[in-house]
């Protein structure tokens, strides 16, 4: 079995990039399939996971970023002969491999794989979400474009969502959808968070998306109450400037780290993780954290929180928005180490759903579905 996955990069320390090259390793390692992935933006960029040498890598060197050197109706000739460009390379890079399904990761490429694939099975594996120009606040004409890139999704062969509602949302465009929920990397250590850590863990890109000033106005309620704890925030991304600045003028109880690869040692010395996204297309650290044992403080927002925590059993699910509800949470998981001990030993059983063995079953028959 041959697959292909079609994306811009793996440069970033982001859910998609990490999702990506797990499913390449398992396919290689456990399945014996030949993947390849081709980019058209890494260049010099490493690959900040660990890639298994049997993937082959092709970046086909478009970079097309280059077209924001120009202005005017010089920057439209220059991004339409990138796009040519990039359309060549792709159709050879296809013709080279001879994938038997091509798996596309970001809803803008799938246009271009459809102008090139032939007769090749498409898969559009939804890692953002239908709806996310309405979370985004999106103009007009960039709404308008953005409507055409769900026309084109709707074409592929099948569509993967990653949770039920965006699975709903999906159905109004295509009937060939399916939901297939993201393999998680759970905690493989046997060490296991004894809450006994006065340190709340936050894990994920610093983007609008992830609400970082309503995480800071959360824990500024929490901290006057508890000034002896502390928030740990692991990530980078836009929002990091204006984070330190913030952090700045707290007491000191937020530290900003740098992202990691390997966080176990900091699930297994925390207490708990909170999430305040505005909208999570799934979200990889939830399961993950749950998996060591830690409950989960998350927004009910759209759309992987409802999916993943059972309210009151192993985390709370918070009204979107609603800060004082989200930090009073917080503050009675503070207070009652029995009940976050409770809730991590529910946690770690409701994580083992995405358990790689589990998920990657659901591909490999959706993937052989087509072979035959």
């Amino acid at each position: 079995m041959r697959v292909l996955y079609v994306n811009d990069a793996i440069a970033i320390w982001g859910g998609l990039e990490r999702i990506l090259v797990e499913k390449a390793n398992y396919l290689t390692n456990h399945y014996g399939y030949d993947v390849a992935i081709v980019t058209s933006e890494q260049g010099e960029h490493k690959v900040p996971y660990s890639i298994s040498p049997q993937i082959y890598l092709k970046d086909l060197g478009i970079r097309f970023h280059q077209q924001y050197n120009y202005r005017g109706i010089k920057r439209f000739f220059k991004y339409f002969k990138l796009h040519r460009s990039y359309l060549a390379h792709l159709r050879k890079m296809i013709n080279e491999f001879q994938p038997d399904v091509i798996v596309v990761m970001r809803v803008e490429l799938v246009s271009d794989v459809l102008k090139v694939k032939g007769a090749i099975p498409l898969i559009f594996e939804s890692h953002a979400c239908c709806k996310c120009d309405l979370f985004e606040g999106y103009g007009f004409w960039r709404r308008i474009h953005y409507s055409w890139h769900i026309y084109q999704a709707s074409k592929a062969d099948t569509i993967v969502a990653l949770t039920n509602r965006d699975a709903a949302d999906w159905r109004n465009y295509s009937k060939k959808v399916q939901i297939i929920p993201n393999m998680v990397n759970l905690n493989k250590s046997n060490r296991y968070s004894l809450h006994e850590s006065k340190e709340i863990l936050f894990v994920g890109r610093l983007s609008k998306q992830k609400n970082i000033d309503g995480l800071l106005r959360i824990w500024e309620i929490v901290s006057n109450r508890f000034p002896k704890w502390s928030l740990h925030i692991y990530g980078e991304g836009d929002e990091e400037t204006a984070l330190m600045k913030s952090i700045s003028s707290t007491n000191g109880n937020v530290v900003l780290h740098k992202p990691i690869s390997n966080l176990d040692d900091i699930y297994i010395n925390s207490s708990m993780l909170l999430l305040t996204s505005i909208y999570e297309p799934f979200g990889l650290v939830m399961p993950e954290a749950m998996s060591y044992g830690l409950p989960v403080v998350a927004f009910n927002c759209p759309y992987g929180p409802s999916d993943i925590i059972s309210d009151g059993l192993d985390g709370f699910l918070i009204k979107e928005g609603d800060i004082y509800a989200f930090a009073h949470k917080v503050c009675l998981l503070i207070e009652n180490r029995q009940l976050r001990m409770q809730m991590g030993v529910n946690a770690i059983k409701s994580s083992q759903r995405y358990l790689p063995d589990n998920i990657m079953l659901y591909w490999k028959n959706l993937f052989e579905k087509y072979l035959k």
